[in-house]
């Protein structure tokens, strides 16, 4: 087992600054070289406060302002205008930062492109719904509309 100081949240794992263990073949071959973790040190404790104060610095400040969010996010749906073939097949995939980027342009807020889950690769126009987790408690689904430029 490794012990691993987390720099960004992982699904099913954790948050940021927060000390866990896992399998050593899961800390080696996914999330130290994709940075989500470090290898826990006992100087790492200082690196686990700095990391726990920028996380605090851009989550909401409140429990009721991520809710506010959350409903002005549920209740239209994002226009994501993408480059696209004839037969509707995107040149790419959306990414987390490209559905950051229309929700702040639609004027809903912004949100931190590490907060936004996709589904799955999105490789053709059409509708789908991407996961945003705004607070501890607070997530929001977003309605996205993928359109050919």
């Amino acid at each position: 087992m490794a012990k691993l100081i987390l720099t960004q949240e992982v699904t099913g794992l954790g948050t940021a600054g927060d000390v866990v263990e896992v399998k050593n073949g899961y800390a080696r071959n996914y999330l130290l070289p994709r940075g989500f973790a470090l290898t826990w040190t006992k100087g790492g404790e200082k690196q686990v406060e700095s990391i726990k104060a920028a996380r605090a610095a851009r989550e909401h400040a409140s429990l009721e302002d991520a809710q506010r969010q959350a409903a002005a996010l549920q209740a239209k749906p994002v226009k994501l205008t993408v480059k696209a073939g004839d037969s509707g097949r995107l040149f790419g995939t959306v990414k987390a930062d490209d559905v950051a980027k229309a929700v702040e342009a639609a004027g809903l807020g912004s949100i931190d492109k590490r907060k936004v889950e996709l589904p799955a690769h999105i490789k053709s126009v059409g509708s789908y719904q991407a996961n945003v987790r705004l607070h501890e408690d607070v997530a929001a689904v977003i309605d996205l509309d993928v359109v050919a430029s």
